[in-house]
C-alpha cells in the first residue's frame, strides 16, 4: 500500500466532499460551509476566511487520508467499501466531536446560546451532528465523508 495514494486519493476525495457540501448548499439541503467555519476562526475578513479555510480543509482532508492510510495498514488491505466504512465513522466523528464539541471551544468568533446580540455576526455554532445548518446536514455529511472515503480507499487499493 502507498502513502502517497492515499494522500493523492485524499486530495481527490477532499475536492469532491467539498464539491458534494457546496452543491447541498446551493440547493438548499443545507447551510454548512466548513470551510468558512474553518477561515472564521483564523480572521474575521468573510473573503479571507474563504480562501483559508479552503486551504485548511484540503491541508485536514490530506492528514485524514493519512489516518485512514493507518487503519488499511494495520487491517491489511484497502479498497472503496472499507473506505466507505471508514468515511462513515469519520463523517460521525465530525458531525459530533470534531465541528460539534472542539469547534465551538476553539473559534474565538463562532456564537453559542450564551451569546449576546453585537454588531458582526458570528457563525451559528453547529449543533449536534451540524443539526442547527438543517435538518438534512447529518445525511450530507454522512454521504460526503463515504465518498471521501470511498476515493481514498480506491485511491490506496489502486496502489497495491
Amino acid at each position: 500500500m502507498s502513502m502517497w495514494a492515499a494522500v493523492i486519493g485524499g486530495l481527490a476525495g477532499t475536492l469532491i466532499l467539498t464539491t458534494v457540501l457546496r452543491a447541498a448548499s446551493e440547493l438548499r439541503l443545507t447551510r454548512i460551509d466548513l470551510p468558512f467555519l474553518l477561515g472564521t476562526a483564523l480572521t474575521a475578513d468573510r473573503r479571507k476566511a474563504k480562501l483559508l479555510g479552503y486551504l485548511l480543509h484540503f491541508a485536514f482532508g490530506s492528514l485524514f487520508s493519512l489516518v485512514y492510510y493507518v487503519g488499511f495498514v494495520g487491517l491489511g488491505r484497502a479498497g472503496w467499501l472499507l473506505g466507505v466504512g471508514f468515511g462513515i465513522i469519520h463523517g460521525l466523528f465530525a458531525g459530533t466531536a470534531l465541528v460539534n464539541i472542539l469547534l465551538p471551544v476553539v473559534h474565538p468568533r463562532m456564537g453559542s446560546p450564551l451569546s449576546s446580540v453585537e454588531s458582526a455576526a458570528l457563525p451559528e455554532a453547529p449543533g449536534f451532528m451540524m443539526l442547527n445548518y438543517g435538518r438534512t446536514t447529518p445525511i450530507v455529511n454522512l454521504v460526503a465523508h463515504a465518498t471521501y472515503g470511498a476515493i481514498v480507499g480506491g485511491f490506496v487499493s489502486l496502489a497495491d
